[in-house]
Protein backbone atom coordinates (compact mmCIF):
# COMPACT_ATOMS: atom_id res chain seq x y z
CA UNK A 1 0.00 0.00 0.00
CA UNK A 2 0.97 3.63 -0.56
CA UNK A 3 0.00 5.66 -3.62
CA UNK A 4 -2.67 5.88 -6.44
CA UNK A 5 -2.92 7.97 -8.97
CA UNK A 6 -5.43 7.19 -11.55
CA UNK A 7 -6.95 9.40 -15.54
CA UNK A 8 -9.72 9.85 -17.49
CA UNK A 9 -9.92 12.05 -20.36
CA UNK A 10 -8.28 13.23 -23.42
CA UNK A 11 -4.54 13.62 -23.48
CA UNK A 12 -2.34 11.02 -22.98
CA UNK A 13 -2.28 9.25 -19.49
CA UNK A 14 1.04 8.20 -19.24
CA UNK A 15 3.01 11.72 -18.21
CA UNK A 16 0.09 12.46 -16.48
CA UNK A 17 0.66 9.49 -14.17
CA UNK A 18 4.58 9.35 -14.15
CA UNK A 19 4.05 12.88 -12.90
CA UNK A 20 1.49 12.10 -10.05
CA UNK A 21 3.84 9.16 -8.78
CA UNK A 22 6.52 11.31 -8.57
CA UNK A 23 4.65 13.71 -6.43
CA UNK A 24 3.92 10.75 -4.03
CA UNK A 25 7.53 9.81 -3.44
CA UNK A 26 8.17 11.35 -0.32
CA UNK A 27 5.96 8.62 1.25
CA UNK A 28 8.17 6.03 0.10
CA UNK A 29 7.98 3.05 -1.79
CA UNK A 30 9.59 -0.17 -2.77
CA UNK A 31 7.97 -0.43 -6.29
CA UNK A 32 5.61 1.38 -9.05
CA UNK A 33 3.57 0.37 -12.04
CA UNK A 34 1.31 1.65 -14.34
CA UNK A 35 -1.36 0.32 -16.26
CA UNK A 36 -3.01 2.27 -20.00
CA UNK A 37 -5.65 1.47 -21.36
CA UNK A 38 -5.51 1.46 -25.72
CA UNK A 39 -7.93 -1.56 -26.81
CA UNK A 40 -6.27 -3.49 -24.42
CA UNK A 41 -4.45 -3.12 -21.07
CA UNK A 42 -0.61 -2.62 -21.17
CA UNK A 43 0.96 -3.02 -17.53
CA UNK A 44 4.59 -1.69 -17.35
CA UNK A 45 5.89 -2.74 -13.13
CA UNK A 46 9.45 -1.97 -11.34
CA UNK A 47 10.63 -2.82 -8.39
CA UNK A 48 13.00 0.05 -7.11
CA UNK A 49 12.88 3.67 -8.16
CA UNK A 50 9.82 5.51 -10.36
CA UNK A 51 13.13 5.80 -12.64
CA UNK A 52 13.51 2.71 -13.23
CA UNK A 53 9.94 2.47 -13.78
CA UNK A 54 10.11 5.22 -16.38
CA UNK A 55 12.86 3.45 -18.23
CA UNK A 56 10.66 0.44 -18.68
CA UNK A 57 8.08 2.50 -19.79
CA UNK A 58 10.19 3.76 -22.55
CA UNK A 59 9.96 0.58 -24.17
CA UNK A 60 6.32 -0.01 -24.39
CA UNK A 61 3.25 1.39 -26.45
CA UNK A 62 1.64 3.19 -24.06
CA UNK A 63 -0.80 5.20 -25.60
CA UNK A 64 -4.35 5.79 -24.12
CA UNK A 65 -5.82 8.47 -22.27
CA UNK A 66 -7.55 6.39 -19.20
CA UNK A 67 -5.05 4.45 -17.09
CA UNK A 68 -3.91 3.53 -13.54
CA UNK A 69 -1.15 3.86 -11.62
CA UNK A 70 0.52 2.98 -8.18
CA UNK A 71 3.85 3.24 -6.00
CA UNK A 72 3.92 0.04 -3.48
CA UNK A 73 4.82 -0.17 -0.20
CA UNK A 74 5.33 -3.89 0.68
CA UNK A 75 2.92 -5.60 3.21
CA UNK A 76 1.69 -8.72 1.68
CA UNK A 77 4.36 -10.34 -0.36
CA UNK A 78 7.99 -9.25 -0.78
CA UNK A 79 9.31 -5.83 -2.64
CA UNK A 80 9.57 -8.01 -6.39
CA UNK A 81 7.99 -6.69 -9.37
CA UNK A 82 5.06 -9.75 -9.55
CA UNK A 83 3.57 -7.85 -6.44
CA UNK A 84 3.72 -5.03 -7.81
CA UNK A 85 1.03 -2.99 -8.74
CA UNK A 86 -1.78 -2.81 -10.86
CA UNK A 87 -2.54 -6.23 -10.50
CA UNK A 88 -4.71 -7.74 -13.08
CA UNK A 89 -6.58 -10.97 -13.26
CA UNK A 90 -5.23 -14.19 -14.94
CA UNK A 91 -7.04 -13.46 -18.32
CA UNK A 92 -5.98 -9.57 -18.16
CA UNK A 93 -9.21 -8.43 -18.44
CA UNK A 94 -9.18 -6.60 -15.26
CA UNK A 95 -6.67 -4.35 -13.80
CA UNK A 96 -6.76 -2.75 -10.36
CA UNK A 97 -4.23 -0.79 -8.08
CA UNK A 98 -5.36 -1.00 -4.38
CA UNK A 99 -3.92 1.02 -0.53
CA UNK A 100 -5.23 -0.82 2.61
CA UNK A 101 -5.27 -4.76 3.79
CA UNK A 102 -8.03 -7.15 2.52
CA UNK A 103 -8.50 -9.30 5.64
CA UNK A 104 -9.82 -12.13 4.34
CA UNK A 105 -8.34 -12.36 1.24
CA UNK A 106 -6.43 -16.04 2.24
CA UNK A 107 -10.18 -17.58 2.54
CA UNK A 108 -11.19 -15.40 -0.89
CA UNK A 109 -8.48 -16.84 -2.88
CA UNK A 110 -8.53 -20.12 -1.83
CA UNK A 111 -12.35 -20.01 -3.23
CA UNK A 112 -11.43 -18.47 -6.60
CA UNK A 113 -8.43 -20.92 -6.97
CA UNK A 114 -10.83 -24.28 -6.32
CA UNK A 115 -13.53 -22.60 -8.04
CA UNK A 116 -14.96 -24.73 -11.15
CA UNK A 117 -15.22 -21.49 -13.76
CA UNK A 118 -19.34 -21.17 -14.89
CA UNK A 119 -17.79 -19.42 -18.30
CA UNK A 120 -19.22 -19.95 -21.50
CA UNK A 121 -16.52 -22.20 -23.41
CA UNK A 122 -17.45 -20.97 -26.64
CA UNK A 123 -17.77 -16.87 -25.51
CA UNK A 124 -14.40 -16.98 -23.89
CA UNK A 125 -12.14 -16.56 -26.12
CA UNK A 126 -9.11 -16.12 -24.05
CA UNK A 127 -9.72 -19.42 -21.96
CA UNK A 128 -9.83 -20.95 -25.34
CA UNK A 129 -6.57 -19.43 -26.47
CA UNK A 130 -4.96 -20.55 -23.24
CA UNK A 131 -6.45 -24.24 -23.53
CA UNK A 132 -4.92 -24.58 -26.61
CA UNK A 133 -1.59 -23.82 -25.11
CA UNK A 134 -2.23 -26.45 -22.04
CA UNK A 135 -0.79 -29.51 -21.97
CA UNK A 136 -3.33 -30.76 -19.60
CA UNK A 137 -6.17 -29.36 -21.88
CA UNK A 138 -9.31 -27.36 -21.49
CA UNK A 139 -11.11 -29.23 -19.04
CA UNK A 140 -7.81 -28.78 -16.62
CA UNK A 141 -7.90 -24.70 -17.19
CA UNK A 142 -11.79 -24.66 -15.98
CA UNK A 143 -10.99 -26.68 -12.71
CA UNK A 144 -8.59 -25.15 -11.86
CA UNK A 145 -9.99 -22.05 -11.35
CA UNK A 146 -8.16 -18.70 -11.45
CA UNK A 147 -4.22 -18.44 -11.11
CA UNK A 148 -2.11 -15.82 -9.08
CA UNK A 149 1.04 -14.38 -10.27
CA UNK A 150 1.70 -12.44 -6.95
CA UNK A 151 2.02 -12.80 -2.99
CA UNK A 152 -0.63 -9.84 -2.58
CA UNK A 153 -3.97 -9.55 -0.91
CA UNK A 154 -4.66 -7.02 -3.45
CA UNK A 155 -4.36 -9.36 -6.16
CA UNK A 156 -7.51 -11.05 -5.16
CA UNK A 157 -9.71 -8.07 -5.78
CA UNK A 158 -9.32 -7.90 -9.62
CA UNK A 159 -10.06 -11.78 -9.86
CA UNK A 160 -13.05 -11.56 -7.90
CA UNK A 161 -14.27 -8.46 -10.21
CA UNK A 162 -13.60 -10.27 -13.25
CA UNK A 163 -15.60 -13.49 -12.02
CA UNK A 164 -18.64 -10.95 -11.64
CA UNK A 165 -18.00 -9.39 -15.13
CA UNK A 166 -17.71 -13.15 -16.43
CA UNK A 167 -21.17 -13.92 -14.98
CA UNK A 168 -22.90 -10.81 -16.92
CA UNK A 169 -22.65 -8.18 -13.88
CA UNK A 170 -21.98 -4.80 -15.45
CA UNK A 171 -18.64 -3.22 -14.53
CA UNK A 172 -20.09 -0.67 -11.19
CA UNK A 173 -22.19 -3.31 -9.98
CA UNK A 174 -19.25 -6.06 -10.44
CA UNK A 175 -17.04 -3.87 -7.94
CA UNK A 176 -20.35 -3.08 -5.64
CA UNK A 177 -20.90 -6.83 -4.93
CA UNK A 178 -17.35 -7.66 -4.66
CA UNK A 179 -16.77 -4.83 -2.29
CA UNK A 180 -19.39 -6.22 0.02
CA UNK A 181 -17.49 -9.18 0.59
CA UNK A 182 -14.56 -7.87 1.67
CA UNK A 183 -13.29 -7.67 5.29
CA UNK A 184 -10.81 -4.66 5.53
CA UNK A 185 -9.61 -1.28 4.32
CA UNK A 186 -9.68 -0.18 0.75
CA UNK A 187 -8.58 2.60 -1.21
CA UNK A 188 -9.05 0.60 -4.53
CA UNK A 189 -9.20 1.94 -8.43
CA UNK A 190 -10.27 -0.70 -10.90
CA UNK A 191 -9.54 -0.51 -14.70
CA UNK A 192 -11.26 -3.12 -17.21
CA UNK A 193 -9.90 -3.53 -21.21
CA UNK A 194 -13.52 -4.01 -22.27
CA UNK A 195 -15.12 -0.76 -21.11
CA UNK A 196 -13.28 2.49 -22.13
CA UNK A 197 -12.64 5.61 -20.75
CA UNK A 198 -14.06 4.48 -17.16
CA UNK A 199 -12.58 4.20 -13.92
CA UNK A 200 -14.62 3.32 -10.56
CA UNK A 201 -12.90 4.09 -7.71
CA UNK A 202 -14.10 2.86 -3.77
CA UNK A 203 -13.00 3.79 -0.59
CA UNK A 204 -13.21 1.88 2.81
CA UNK A 205 -10.61 3.31 5.74
CA UNK A 206 -7.80 4.38 3.23
CA UNK A 207 -7.95 8.08 1.50
CA UNK A 208 -8.76 8.83 -2.09
CA UNK A 209 -9.69 11.96 -3.84
CA UNK A 210 -11.41 12.60 -7.30
CA UNK A 211 -9.93 15.40 -9.09
CA UNK A 212 -12.39 17.40 -11.73
CA UNK A 213 -10.84 19.23 -14.43
CA UNK A 214 -11.52 20.66 -18.14
CA UNK A 215 -12.82 17.25 -19.99
CA UNK A 216 -10.55 15.67 -18.04
CA UNK A 217 -10.47 13.37 -14.30
CA UNK A 218 -8.50 12.24 -11.79
CA UNK A 219 -7.96 10.05 -9.19
CA UNK A 220 -5.58 10.14 -6.05
CA UNK A 221 -4.54 8.83 -2.48
CA UNK A 222 -3.71 12.35 -1.90
CA UNK A 223 -4.28 15.76 -3.46
CA UNK A 224 -0.23 16.51 -4.23
CA UNK A 225 -0.70 13.78 -7.02
CA UNK A 226 -3.01 15.54 -9.05
CA UNK A 227 -2.76 19.55 -7.82
CA UNK A 228 -0.88 20.66 -10.82
CA UNK A 229 -3.95 20.01 -12.93
CA UNK A 230 -6.77 20.98 -10.80
CA UNK A 231 -7.61 22.35 -7.57
CA UNK A 232 -11.03 21.28 -7.52
CA UNK A 233 -11.67 17.41 -5.38
CA UNK A 234 -14.44 15.29 -4.33
CA UNK A 235 -13.43 13.82 -1.27
CA UNK A 236 -14.88 10.26 -1.34
CA UNK A 237 -16.23 8.85 2.33
CA UNK A 238 -15.90 5.50 3.51
CA UNK A 239 -18.31 3.03 1.75
CA UNK A 240 -18.31 5.50 -1.61
CA UNK A 241 -17.78 4.11 -4.87
CA UNK A 242 -17.69 6.77 -7.77
CA UNK A 243 -17.85 5.78 -11.83
CA UNK A 244 -14.83 8.07 -13.23
CA UNK A 245 -15.70 8.69 -17.24
CA UNK A 246 -14.74 11.24 -19.77
CA UNK A 247 -18.04 12.09 -19.20
CA UNK A 248 -18.05 12.99 -15.87
CA UNK A 249 -18.33 11.64 -11.97
CA UNK A 250 -21.24 9.65 -10.60
CA UNK A 251 -21.53 8.32 -7.24
CA UNK A 252 -23.39 5.37 -6.36
CA UNK A 253 -24.73 5.61 -10.40
CA UNK A 254 -26.05 9.13 -9.67
CA UNK A 255 -24.58 11.63 -11.93
CA UNK A 256 -25.14 15.40 -11.66
CA UNK A 257 -25.93 17.46 -8.16
CA UNK A 258 -24.77 15.31 -5.84
CA UNK A 259 -21.20 14.94 -6.83
CA UNK A 260 -20.99 18.56 -7.95
CA UNK A 261 -22.42 20.05 -4.30
CA UNK A 262 -19.63 18.15 -2.65
CA UNK A 263 -16.85 19.75 -4.91
CA UNK A 264 -14.46 21.04 -2.77
CA UNK A 265 -11.21 23.46 -3.52
CA UNK A 266 -7.88 22.94 -2.97
CA UNK A 267 -6.06 26.25 -1.73
CA UNK A 268 -2.66 24.89 -1.04
CA UNK A 269 0.33 24.84 -2.78
CA UNK A 270 1.93 21.55 -3.99
CA UNK A 271 4.26 21.33 -0.90
CA UNK A 272 1.37 22.27 1.30
CA UNK A 273 -1.04 19.52 -0.01
CA UNK A 274 1.33 16.67 0.83
CA UNK A 275 0.95 17.65 4.23
CA UNK A 276 -2.81 16.95 4.31
CA UNK A 277 -3.64 20.42 5.26
CA UNK A 278 -1.60 20.60 8.64
CA UNK A 279 0.95 23.62 8.73
CA UNK A 280 4.09 21.06 9.21
CA UNK A 281 5.30 17.75 8.55
CA UNK A 282 6.04 17.30 11.88
CA UNK A 283 2.70 17.78 13.58
CA UNK A 284 1.04 15.91 10.26
CA UNK A 285 3.43 12.80 11.50
CA UNK A 286 2.84 13.31 15.03
CA UNK A 287 -1.33 13.39 14.35
CA UNK A 288 -0.54 9.57 12.30
CA UNK A 289 0.94 7.72 14.93
CA UNK A 290 -2.62 6.43 16.17
CA UNK A 291 -2.72 4.57 12.41
CA UNK A 292 0.96 3.93 12.50
CA UNK A 293 0.73 2.03 15.37
CA UNK A 294 -1.98 0.38 13.95
CA UNK A 295 0.11 -0.79 11.09
CA UNK A 296 2.84 -1.64 12.85
CA UNK A 297 1.19 -4.03 14.86
CA UNK A 298 -1.28 -5.70 11.93
CA UNK A 299 -1.11 -9.30 11.79
CA UNK A 300 1.46 -9.97 14.01
CA UNK A 301 -0.38 -10.66 17.27
CA UNK A 302 -1.98 -14.11 17.26
CA UNK A 303 -4.01 -12.60 20.50
CA UNK A 304 -6.13 -15.88 20.13
CA UNK A 305 -3.00 -17.89 20.88
CA UNK A 306 -1.18 -15.36 23.37
CA UNK A 307 2.39 -15.19 20.34
CA UNK A 308 3.35 -12.94 18.57
CA UNK A 309 3.73 -13.24 14.31
CA UNK A 310 6.96 -11.70 12.65
CA UNK A 311 7.23 -13.12 9.30
CA UNK A 312 10.43 -11.91 8.59
CA UNK A 313 12.22 -13.90 11.10
CA UNK A 314 10.86 -17.20 10.42
CA UNK A 315 13.61 -17.92 8.06
CA UNK A 316 16.43 -17.99 11.20
CA UNK A 317 13.84 -19.03 13.83
CA UNK A 318 16.17 -22.26 14.75
CA UNK A 319 19.25 -19.92 14.87
CA UNK A 320 17.33 -17.28 17.26
CA UNK A 321 16.88 -20.42 19.29
CA UNK A 322 20.57 -20.37 19.57
CA UNK A 323 21.53 -17.02 21.08
CA UNK A 324 22.51 -16.37 24.25
CA UNK A 325 22.88 -12.44 24.06
CA UNK A 326 21.32 -9.50 21.61
CA UNK A 327 23.50 -6.21 20.72
CA UNK A 328 20.89 -3.19 19.60
CA UNK A 329 22.84 -0.98 17.63
CA UNK A 330 21.15 2.33 16.26
CA UNK A 331 21.86 6.12 15.73
CA UNK A 332 19.53 9.06 17.57
CA UNK A 333 16.12 8.47 18.13
CA UNK A 334 17.04 4.93 16.61
CA UNK A 335 19.52 3.97 19.72
CA UNK A 336 16.77 5.50 22.29
CA UNK A 337 14.35 3.05 20.89
CA UNK A 338 17.39 0.16 21.26
CA UNK A 339 17.14 1.02 24.94
CA UNK A 340 13.25 0.58 25.74
CA UNK A 341 13.91 -2.09 23.43
CA UNK A 342 16.56 -3.52 26.32
CA UNK A 343 14.36 -3.50 29.18
CA UNK A 344 11.22 -5.27 27.00
CA UNK A 345 13.98 -8.22 25.93
CA UNK A 346 15.37 -8.28 29.33
CA UNK A 347 12.08 -8.47 30.90
CA UNK A 348 10.10 -10.49 28.71
CA UNK A 349 12.37 -12.94 26.79
CA UNK A 350 15.23 -13.23 29.93
CA UNK A 351 17.97 -12.80 27.31
CA UNK A 352 21.41 -10.48 27.71
CA UNK A 353 20.74 -7.28 25.90
CA UNK A 354 23.59 -4.32 24.75
CA UNK A 355 22.44 -0.79 22.80
CA UNK A 356 25.46 0.66 20.98
CA UNK A 357 25.61 3.78 19.48
CA UNK A 358 26.78 2.58 15.81
CA UNK A 359 28.96 4.79 15.31
CA UNK A 360 30.94 3.48 17.81
CA UNK A 361 30.42 -0.24 17.56
CA UNK A 362 32.26 -0.36 14.42
CA UNK A 363 35.14 0.76 16.43
CA UNK A 364 35.55 -0.68 19.63
CA UNK A 365 36.41 -4.13 18.30
CA UNK A 366 33.31 -5.74 20.32
CA UNK A 367 33.29 -9.40 21.46
CA UNK A 368 30.77 -11.33 19.20
CA UNK A 369 30.33 -14.67 19.14
CA UNK A 370 28.39 -17.08 17.04
CA UNK A 371 25.22 -16.89 19.57
CA UNK A 372 25.14 -13.67 19.51
CA UNK A 373 22.32 -11.38 17.19
CA UNK A 374 22.98 -7.96 16.21
CA UNK A 375 20.13 -6.28 15.74
CA UNK A 376 20.52 -3.01 13.77
CA UNK A 377 17.34 -0.18 14.12
CA UNK A 378 17.31 2.40 11.52
CA UNK A 379 14.12 4.43 9.89
CA UNK A 380 15.29 5.06 6.80
CA UNK A 381 17.65 1.82 6.68
CA UNK A 382 20.29 3.64 5.07
CA UNK A 383 22.40 5.27 8.14
CA UNK A 384 25.79 4.54 7.06
CA UNK A 385 27.20 3.95 10.68
CA UNK A 386 24.48 1.51 11.47
CA UNK A 387 25.06 -0.14 7.59
CA UNK A 388 28.91 -0.68 8.87
CA UNK A 389 27.45 -2.34 12.13
CA UNK A 390 25.76 -4.57 10.35
CA UNK A 391 28.87 -5.39 7.80
CA UNK A 392 31.23 -5.84 10.67
CA UNK A 393 28.32 -8.05 12.29
CA UNK A 394 28.09 -10.07 9.20
CA UNK A 395 32.28 -10.05 8.87
CA UNK A 396 32.51 -12.14 12.00
CA UNK A 397 29.37 -14.53 10.95
CA UNK A 398 27.06 -13.04 13.94
CA UNK A 399 23.19 -13.20 12.91
CA UNK A 400 22.71 -9.76 11.36
CA UNK A 401 18.98 -8.58 12.18
CA UNK A 402 17.06 -5.48 11.07
CA UNK A 403 13.78 -3.09 12.24
CA UNK A 404 13.37 -0.53 9.34
CA UNK A 405 10.77 1.62 7.87
CA UNK A 406 11.88 1.21 3.85
CA UNK A 407 11.33 -1.62 2.32
CA UNK A 408 14.61 -2.47 -0.28
CA UNK A 409 17.06 -0.56 1.94
CA UNK A 410 20.82 -1.16 2.19
CA UNK A 411 20.06 -2.29 5.63
CA UNK A 412 17.10 -4.35 4.97
CA UNK A 413 18.99 -6.18 1.64
CA UNK A 414 22.40 -6.81 3.73
CA UNK A 415 21.08 -8.32 6.96
CA UNK A 416 19.66 -11.71 7.52
CA UNK A 417 16.45 -11.49 8.23
CA UNK A 418 14.34 -8.54 9.88
CA UNK A 419 11.02 -6.82 10.29
CA UNK A 420 9.49 -4.05 8.86
CA UNK A 421 7.37 -1.56 11.05
CA UNK A 422 4.40 -0.90 8.79
CA UNK A 423 2.56 -3.97 7.60
CA UNK A 424 -0.92 -4.96 8.08
CA UNK A 425 -3.67 -6.55 9.68
CA UNK A 426 -5.01 -6.19 13.45
CA UNK A 427 -5.29 -3.13 15.63
CA UNK A 428 -2.72 -2.26 18.38
CA UNK A 429 -3.69 -1.91 22.04
CA UNK A 430 -1.99 1.67 22.10
CA UNK A 431 -3.59 3.38 19.82
CA UNK A 432 -6.88 4.33 20.86
CA UNK A 433 -5.16 5.66 23.87
CA UNK A 434 -2.71 7.33 21.66
CA UNK A 435 -5.20 9.54 20.09
CA UNK A 436 -6.49 10.63 23.63
CA UNK A 437 -3.62 12.64 24.21
CA UNK A 438 -3.69 14.23 20.64
CA UNK A 439 -7.07 15.56 20.93
CA UNK A 440 -5.53 17.85 24.03
CA UNK A 441 -3.01 19.21 21.73
CA UNK A 442 -4.12 22.84 23.06
CA UNK A 443 -2.69 21.31 26.41
CA UNK A 444 0.59 21.36 25.66
CA UNK A 445 0.69 24.49 23.55
CA UNK A 446 0.06 26.01 27.00
CA UNK A 447 2.23 24.38 28.57
CA UNK A 448 4.72 25.14 25.83
CA UNK A 449 4.46 28.55 25.92
CA UNK A 450 6.83 28.37 29.67
CA UNK A 451 9.29 27.13 27.65
CA UNK A 452 9.51 30.08 24.70
CA UNK A 453 11.97 31.73 26.34
CA UNK A 454 14.24 29.07 28.10
CA UNK A 455 18.15 28.21 27.31
CA UNK A 456 18.29 25.22 29.13
CA UNK A 457 15.88 22.24 29.82
CA UNK A 458 16.62 18.97 31.58
CA UNK A 459 14.69 15.87 30.82
CA UNK A 460 14.11 13.02 33.73
CA UNK A 461 12.30 9.45 33.32
CA UNK A 462 13.21 5.80 35.23
CA UNK A 463 13.26 2.39 33.63
CA UNK A 464 11.42 2.68 30.93
CA UNK A 465 11.05 5.95 30.62
CA UNK A 466 14.60 7.09 30.65
CA UNK A 467 15.19 6.38 27.15
CA UNK A 468 12.03 8.88 26.51
CA UNK A 469 14.13 11.37 28.65
CA UNK A 470 16.82 10.75 26.28
CA UNK A 471 14.43 11.24 23.24
CA UNK A 472 12.44 13.71 24.62
CA UNK A 473 15.62 15.89 24.98
CA UNK A 474 16.72 15.13 21.54
CA UNK A 475 13.84 16.50 19.78
CA UNK A 476 13.56 19.66 22.06
CA UNK A 477 16.93 20.17 20.99
CA UNK A 478 16.73 19.42 17.29
CA UNK A 479 13.59 21.47 16.81
CA UNK A 480 13.83 24.42 19.18
CA UNK A 481 17.44 24.70 19.97
CA UNK A 482 16.94 25.12 23.35
CA UNK A 483 19.88 23.15 24.58
CA UNK A 484 18.92 19.64 26.51
CA UNK A 485 19.80 17.14 27.94
CA UNK A 486 18.12 13.74 29.38
CA UNK A 487 18.99 11.40 32.32
CA UNK A 488 18.06 9.00 34.49
CA UNK A 489 16.35 10.26 37.68
CA UNK A 490 18.64 8.09 39.83
CA UNK A 491 21.35 10.34 38.36
CA UNK A 492 19.88 13.72 39.01
CA UNK A 493 21.93 14.17 42.49
CA UNK A 494 25.44 13.05 40.94
CA UNK A 495 26.03 16.44 38.48
CA UNK A 496 22.62 17.93 36.99
CA UNK A 497 21.15 19.08 40.22
CA UNK A 498 24.23 21.78 40.11
CA UNK A 499 22.64 23.31 36.92
CA UNK A 500 19.47 23.76 39.04
CA UNK A 501 18.44 27.70 40.22
CA UNK A 502 15.34 29.86 39.73
CA UNK A 503 13.02 28.93 37.15
CA UNK A 504 15.18 26.08 35.08
CA UNK A 505 12.60 24.21 33.70
CA UNK A 506 12.36 20.29 33.95
CA UNK A 507 10.59 17.81 32.61
CA UNK A 508 10.05 15.02 34.46
CA UNK A 509 8.37 11.30 33.64
CA UNK A 510 6.65 10.10 36.58
CA UNK A 511 3.29 7.63 35.61
CA UNK A 512 2.05 5.89 38.24
CA UNK A 513 4.21 2.80 38.76
CA UNK A 514 6.15 1.04 40.78
CA UNK A 515 9.02 4.07 40.74
CA UNK A 516 6.96 6.83 41.29
CA UNK A 517 7.69 7.31 44.66
CA UNK A 518 11.33 7.95 43.57
CA UNK A 519 10.51 10.09 40.62
CA UNK A 520 8.28 12.18 43.38
CA UNK A 521 11.30 12.48 45.83
CA UNK A 522 13.57 14.01 42.53
CA UNK A 523 10.59 16.45 41.88
CA UNK A 524 10.71 17.94 45.57
CA UNK A 525 14.65 18.41 45.49
CA UNK A 526 13.86 20.35 42.16
CA UNK A 527 11.48 22.00 43.18
CA UNK A 528 13.67 23.14 46.64
CA UNK A 529 15.78 24.82 44.29
CA UNK A 530 13.55 26.76 42.39
CA UNK A 531 12.81 24.74 39.23
CA UNK A 532 9.82 25.03 37.03
CA UNK A 533 8.68 21.26 37.29
CA UNK A 534 6.64 20.13 34.00
CA UNK A 535 5.69 16.73 34.87
CA UNK A 536 4.18 13.79 32.05
CA UNK A 537 2.24 11.58 34.55
CA UNK A 538 -0.53 9.03 34.55
CA UNK A 539 -3.93 9.90 36.44
CA UNK A 540 -2.74 10.62 39.85
CA UNK A 541 -4.90 8.73 42.91
CA UNK A 542 -4.73 12.23 45.16
CA UNK A 543 -5.53 14.55 41.97
CA UNK A 544 -2.71 16.91 40.62
CA UNK A 545 0.66 16.88 41.90
CA UNK A 546 1.50 20.27 43.57
CA UNK A 547 4.37 21.02 39.81
CA UNK A 548 3.84 24.13 37.72
CA UNK A 549 2.86 22.16 35.02
CA UNK A 550 1.45 18.70 34.40
CA UNK A 551 0.52 16.48 31.78
CA UNK A 552 -1.84 13.74 31.99
CA UNK A 553 -1.42 10.69 29.81
CA UNK A 554 -4.27 7.58 29.73
CA UNK A 555 -2.76 4.42 31.95
CA UNK A 556 -1.91 1.61 30.30
CA UNK A 557 -0.02 -1.72 30.19
CA UNK A 558 3.70 -1.05 31.83
CA UNK A 559 5.68 -2.27 28.70
CA UNK A 560 3.46 0.03 26.48
CA UNK A 561 3.50 3.23 28.88
CA UNK A 562 6.76 4.44 27.15
CA UNK A 563 4.76 5.01 23.56
CA UNK A 564 1.96 7.45 24.99
CA UNK A 565 4.78 8.85 27.50
CA UNK A 566 6.47 9.87 23.83
CA UNK A 567 3.99 11.56 22.34
CA UNK A 568 3.49 14.57 24.56
CA UNK A 569 7.21 14.86 24.36
CA UNK A 570 7.19 15.39 20.72
CA UNK A 571 4.37 18.07 21.13
CA UNK A 572 6.07 20.32 23.65
CA UNK A 573 9.07 20.07 20.65
CA UNK A 574 6.82 20.94 18.24
CA UNK A 575 4.94 23.61 19.91
CA UNK A 576 7.92 25.26 21.54
CA UNK A 577 9.46 25.43 17.86
CA UNK A 578 6.27 26.85 16.73
CA UNK A 579 6.37 29.55 19.71
CA UNK A 580 9.81 31.00 18.68
CA UNK A 581 8.92 31.17 15.26
CA UNK A 582 11.32 27.96 13.82
CA UNK A 583 10.29 25.93 11.22
CA UNK A 584 10.15 21.95 12.68
CA UNK A 585 10.52 20.53 9.34
CA UNK A 586 14.08 21.77 8.86
CA UNK A 587 15.79 21.75 11.87
CA UNK A 588 19.22 23.31 10.80
CA UNK A 589 22.14 21.22 9.78
CA UNK A 590 20.23 18.06 10.35
CA UNK A 591 18.95 15.41 7.48
CA UNK A 592 16.04 13.05 7.42
CA UNK A 593 18.47 10.00 6.66
CA UNK A 594 22.29 10.19 7.57
CA UNK A 595 23.71 8.54 4.69
CA UNK A 596 27.70 9.45 5.55
CA UNK A 597 29.73 8.82 8.15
Amino acid sequence: MCGIVGYVGSKSATPILMEGLKQLEYRGYDSAGICVQNGKLTTVRAEGKIARLEEKVAKFETRGTCGIAHTRWATHGVPEERNAHPHRDCTGRVAIVHNGIIENYQELKRELIARRSERSIMSDRTLLIRARRSKQGFKSLIDDGHSFASDTDSEVLAHMIEQELSGGTALFAAVKKVLARIRGTYGLVVLTKDVPQTLIAARMGSPLVVGIGEGEYFVASDPSAIIAHTKDVLYLDDGEIVAVTSEGVSLDGVVGARVQDRVSKIDWDVEEATKAGHPHFMLKEILEQPEVIENSTRGRMDLLNGRCVLGGLEAVRNRLSEIDRIVIVGCGSAYYAGLVGEYLLEELAGIPVEVELASEFRYRKPLLTTRTAVLAISQSGETADTLEAVREAKRKNVLALGLVNVVGSSIARETDAGVYNHAGPEVGVASTKAREILDRREEMTSIASTLKGAEHCLFLGRTFHAPIAYEGALKLKEVSYIHAEGYTSGEMKHGPIALINEGFPCVVLCPQDEMFEKNWSNIQELRARGAHVIAITTQCPGGPLMVQSQFTVPQTHNVLQPILSTIPLQLLAYEVAVARNLDPDKPRNLAKSVTVE
